[in-house]
C-alpha cells in the first residue's frame, strides 16, 4: 500500500473541491461521530457539527472515537457538552446508526456520499456533470 501516494490522491480530490486535508498519521474510527452527529441532528443549530466534525477529522486529525475529543469539536460547533457527553458515553444513538447501515448495506451503499433515486445509486464523489446526469436518470427535469 503507498500511503504517499494515497495522500496525494486524496490532497488532490479535496483541494480540487476547495476542502480542507491534512495528513494523517493515524485512522481513527468514527462510529462515536456518527452517533453524535444522527443525536445532533434533532437539536435545533445542528447544521455546524458536519462541518466541525469534517475539520476535526480530515483535517486536524483528531480521534473521533474519543468521547472528549468529540465533545470538544460539539463544544465548539454550538452544542452543550454535558448533552455530548451524555449522547457520546451512553451510546444513545447506537441503534439508530446500525439501522442507517443495514439500510445501506440493503441498497449496496459502499462509499460516501451516496445518492439513491428512482431506483438509481450512486456512490463516492464524482464531478457535477456525473451527478446532474444521475438526476435527470431518476427523472428529474429542468425547471424553465
Amino acid at each position: 500500500m503507498d500511503l504517499e501516494a494515497m495522500h496525494a490522491r486524496m490532497k488532490g480530490l479535496m483541494d480540487a473541491e476547495g476542502l480542507p486535508y491534512g495528513r494523517r498519521t493515524h485512522t481513527y474510527n468514527s462510529r462515536l461521530a456518527q452517533e453524535l452527529a444522527k443525536w445532533a441532528d434533532s437539536q435545533p443549530g445542528s447544521e455546524a457539527i458536519h462541518d466541525a466534525l469534517y475539520r476535526s477529522f480530515f483535517v486536524d486529525a483528531l480521534n473521533l472515537g474519543d468521547p472528549g475529543a468529540l465533545a470538544g469539536v460539539a463544544q465548539s460547533a454550538g452544542l452543550p457538552f454535558t448533552e455530548v457527553w451524555k449522547v457520546a458515553t451512553a451510546r444513545t444513538f447506537k441503534n439508530a446508526v446500525d439501522a442507517d447501515w443495514e439500510k445501506a448495506r440493503r441498497y449496496g451503499i459502499t462509499g460516501v456520499p451516496s445518492f439513491l433515486a428512482a431506483g438509481h445509486k450512486l456512490a463516492g464523489a464524482h464531478p457535477y456533470d456525473v451527478l446532474a446526469e444521475f438526476v435527470r436518470a431518476a427523472g428529474a427535469q429542468e425547471r424553465a
